[in-house]
């Protein structure tokens, strides 16, 4: 014998009254979904454990607890079920109905787990009127001086504090930054970009370079020339392109001018009359 067919013959030895009530069990789960349609073949009984509240209690008085399966037949869940559990009092044959509920079997089509929101954001998803608020545990991002700190008065410290973003409560940190400058590394403004490989010199020695200030300055800025791909954009250093401010045309195979007519006279075809 099969370990569910066991399963489903213990339930039933255990109360043959709760087992035999296929139909009100069907009845209660086509009153749940609304449509007797909805609910298909029965599936079997399981017992249902029965915990009393105190130690001094015994679980044979509570009464037994079987749960029937039928087969659901609901749209979009496949492979779920419909579980209506029985009860019964102790030496009474009323059968009571104690819930319904649409279970997921093994092979049901489930949700994918939850994810919270600022996880699920992907660039470019935020629109007009969206507010993305950062978390206080944000590692890109770190503490810097603010008006109201005593740091902010001391002249060399006023330096520092430029520099880190006073006036702002947070800055980046430097998780923040390498990862920024990783992604444009990356991007099509990186130094990896077929652009960039072609180019006559890197950004780093064009004259439309505006570098970034703070420790970002060696190694990102922006684009200001026009007519560049990447004007108004942020550039890596080593990027460039054919706008570069030092580029110049240089003649590889000059091409001599002719000023005078000439005639080939290397071949010529022999007129008769």
């Amino acid at each position: 014998m099969t370990e569910p067919h066991a399963h489903l013959r213990s339930a039933a030895s255990a109360d043959v009254v709760l087992a035999g009530a296929v139909e009100l069990a069907r009845s209660a789960a086509a009153e749940t979904a609304g449509d007797p349609a909805l609910v298909g073949d029965h599936l079997g009984v399981s017992i249902e454990p029965v915990e009393p509240v105190d130690d001094g209690i015994d679980p044979a008085g509570l009464g037994l607890l079987l749960t029937h399966s039928f087969a659901s037949r609901l749209a979009g869940y496949v492979g779920w079920r419909w579980a209506v559990t029985l009860g019964r009092v102790p030496g009474e044959e009323a059968v009571t109905v104690d819930e319904v509920v649409l279970l997921p079997g093994d092979d049901a089509l489930l949700a994918p787990a939850w994810v919270p929101w600022h996880e699920r954001l992907r660039p470019g998803d935020l629109s007009v009127g969206d507010v993305l608020p950062s978390t206080e545990d944000d590692p890109r991002l770190a503490p810097a001086y603010t008006v109201d700190d005593d740091s902010a008065d001391d002249a060399e410290g006023s330096v520092a504090a430029f520099e880190l973003g006073l006036g702002r409560e947070r800055v980046m940190s430097r998780e923040g930054r390498s990862e920024a400058v990783s992604r444009w590394a990356a991007g099509e403004f990186g130094p990896n970009t077929a652009m960039a490989r072609h180019a006559p010199g890197p950004c780093l020695t064009c004259g439309f370079y505006l570098p970034l200030a703070g420790s970002l300055r060696p190694m990102v800025g922006a684009c200001g020339n026009a007519y560049a791909p990447a004007d108004g954009r942020v550039v890596t250093a080593d990027y460039g392109c054919g706008a570069h401010s030092q580029a110049t045309l240089v003649a590889d195979d000059p091409t001599e001018v002719v000023t005078s007519a000439r005639y080939d006279t290397s071949e010529f075809d022999v007129l008769t009359d």
